[in-house]
């Protein structure tokens, strides 16, 4: 298990993706998976980056498990912010014209579509959003 802590800023969205995809190359993740994996912990680095911390500045702490064997990565994203848990939300209806939806909830929506499993935690006074993805 690897770990990266960075400031939780959306400049730092390059570094994040290069530390997921050099773990998930080295474990053998099919390019289809990867894709997948790396829009996720766009869409949730990007939150956590725009609004963990209001108008304030923090860290965000990213942990990967990627294994080759079993085919399997775990990805838990860290961060010290207002506590959120994004599974609380209600789906959007992508049945609706995209002008009759409410804003919001799409990104959250995707990465539960495109996960095998997506668990959150508030513990520690943190918010500790883990996906998890198998190829």
């Amino acid at each position: 298990m690897k770990k990266i802590i960075l400031k939780a800023k959306v400049d730092n969205l390059d570094e994040v993706l290069s530390f997921i995809d050099a773990e998930l190359e080295e474990a053998g993740c099919t390019p289809k998976k990867q894709m997948q994996i790396d829009l996720s912990v766009e869409e949730l680095y990007v939150n956590i980056a725009n609004y963990a911390y209001g108008d304030s500045e923090g860290d965000a702490e990213i942990w990967i498990d990627a294994d080759g064997g079993t085919s399997r990565a775990e990805i838990t994203f860290i961060d010290s912010g207002i506590p959120y848990n994004p599974l609380e939300k209600d789906d959007p209806d992508v049945t609706l014209p995209a002008e009759e939806r409410e804003i919001g909830g799409l990104g959250i929506f995707l990465v539960k579509k495109n996960m095998d499993d997506v668990i959150y935690k508030y513990e520690d006074n943190k918010n500790k959003l883990t996906i998890i993805a198998t190829w």
